[in-house]
């Protein structure tokens, strides 16, 4: 029998969108505003810790994979077992209608800032190796937001918000430690892109022997051991795995002799690192004594990949591994498969074992965390992310009715109530209406049937394009074509071309 249970609906209980925003905001704004020892929520815990040996507020740590279908893990019914995972899951709150972008800067940007990315031109495909923008500087991210509640912040792994300036980098938005690496993707075992090193600490290139996702890990866990526990620590743990190019330990390979396709088999490999390290996180916690005051978050980045052209950098040979369930598609496109993502929240005694049915985006993490930090957004520009917690934690009605799947120049997406519109706008045009409560799999176009519908989708979707600013990594495209040096033969070629 499972110990699911469904938190309450959204049905009568009318809440606009403009309304559920500013309370959204406001909540994470004032939830602290009586002493922080006596807040609301971590009343209870004063009673067991003094202030003095442990923080009213939450330790943070916030957990993303890379490319991980939504089947991909073994509370969904994957094969691929990922017992440390599930574990969390189940003791915790399954979010199983919770959104992303369709593909992996455009997510960090989200999260970081709790805006949709097409406010800040990062809404169309990733910073490619060659990009020298990034996330603008001028948009206040979580770490910032944080570290100005007092927390200590720290970065492991994956960045790819800008890394062709120092000023991009982790050190420079908010985290006092980074580890990893700048770029999209590399070699695992390498630490290289393109065959350039692009590992670091803190802002230093270092040299280093290993899989990185397992140092990604090891580094983790020497982040929590040397936290100072009178403070409150963030920590973001994000995973390359299992991206592109896919490679795993030979010992991790070799637990998968079973599964003969090299791709699927280094997938599952990749996962289970994750899995092992999200062990030795939570293990780390435990024997630090803060596991109690910890709020977990994991999530995936985007769908799994199943069109190659969204692969990255590497030449994938063969089938491509990743399942996204019943879900359609996958990374890079506007459908479930790509912008549904497997996620869940974990804290002990503070979040009740369950599944929330309720919608959530990526943004609503900032102001949610922020909340539950007594953390001022006093600096940020408009959210459009929502507080979450009463409704996770409480019971609440979900303030949530509309997911923005993404918007730009080419095509966009919106979400309201059941009703999804997938709006391509380039020529031929092409217009998709789905039921998503009758059919998630986006099986059946709606759109003839029922055009006032979709009049009023596009409208928003025009609205909020209306809003947007122009994609950087187009105006980058338009650098690179037109504004860099001729291109001529080599004096060989000329040579053996004669007159």
């Amino acid at each position: 029998m499972s110990n699911d249970r469904d938190f309450p609906a959204e049905a009568g209980n009318k809440i606009t969108r403009r309304d559920a925003l500013m309370a959204g905001t406001a909540a994470a704004v004032s939830r602290f505003a009586a002493p922080v020892g006596l807040s609301g929520v971590f009343a209870g815990l004063a009673g067991v810790q003094s202030a003095a040996a442990e923080p009213a507020q939450p330790n943070i740590v916030y957990i993303v994979s890379d490319d991980q279908g939504w089947l991909d893990v073994g509370y969904h019914g994957s094969d691929i077992k990922t017992p440390n995972i599930d574990k969390l899951a189940a003791e915790g709150a399954k979010l199983e209608e919770y959104y992303v972008q369709p593909m992996c800067t455009p997510t960090r940007c989200a999260l970081m800032t709790g805006r949709y990315p097409l406010r800040y031109g990062m809404q169309v495909g990733v910073v490619p190796a060659a990009g020298t923008y990034g996330l603008p500087l001028d948009e206040t991210l979580l770490p910032q937001v944080l570290k100005g509640a007092g927390y200590q912040t720290a970065m492991s792994g994956k960045w790819h918000l800008g890394h062709a300036k120092t000023d991009y980098w982790p050190k420079q938005r908010g985290f006092d430690s980074f580890y990893g690496a700048t770029v999209g993707e590399i070699d695992h075992f390498k630490h290289a892109s393109h065959g350039i090193p692009d590992w670091y600490r803190n802002n230093k290139p270092i040299k280093e022997k290993g899989f990185d996702n397992t140092l990604f890990g090891r580094e983790a866990v020497r982040v929590i051991n040397t936290h100072d526990p009178k403070k409150p620590l963030f920590l973001y743990l994000a995973f390359t795995a299992p991206h592109t190019p896919f490679q795993a330990p030979k010992e991790y390979l070799d637990r998968f002799s079973n599964i003969t396709d090299e791709n699927r088999r280094a997938y599952a490999a990749m996962i289970t690192v994750i899995d092992d390290e999200v062990g030795n996180v939570v293990a780390a916690l435990e024997k630090k004594g803060i596991r109690d005051n910890t709020l977990i978050v994991f999530m995936s980045d985007n769908g799994g990949v199943i069109n190659s052209m969204f692969t990255g950098d590497s030449k994938v040979e063969g089938k491509l591994p990743a399942n996204n369930g019943p879900y359609r598609e996958g990374k890079g496109t506007l459908y479930e498969g790509g912008t549904r993502s497997v996620a869940f929240m974990n804290w002990p005694g503070k979040i009740k074992p369950g599944v929330f049915n309720g919608l959530m985006h990526v943004v609503d993490m900032l102001p949610t965390l922020a909340g539950l930090a007594g953390a001022k957004l006093d600096k940020n520009k408009p959210l459009d992310g929502m507080d979450m917690w009463p409704a996770i934690n409480d019971g609440k009605p979900a303030p949530r009715t509309e997911i923005v799947y993404n918007v730009d120049p080419m095509s966009g997406a919106v979400r309201e109530g059941d009703w999804k519109l997938v709006w391509s706008a380039t020529l031929p045009q092409k217009v998709e209406l789905f039921n998503l409560a009758q059919d998630k799999s986006e099986a059946t176009n709606l759109a003839d049937k029922n055009p006032d519908k979709v009049k009023e989708l596009q409208a928003r979707i025009t609205e909020l394009a209306s809003q947007m600013k122009p994609p950087l990594l187009l105006m980058e495209a338009l650098r690179l074509t037109y504004f860099t040096p001729l291109v001529t033969p080599s004096p060989q070629e000329m040579f053996a071309a004669g007159d």
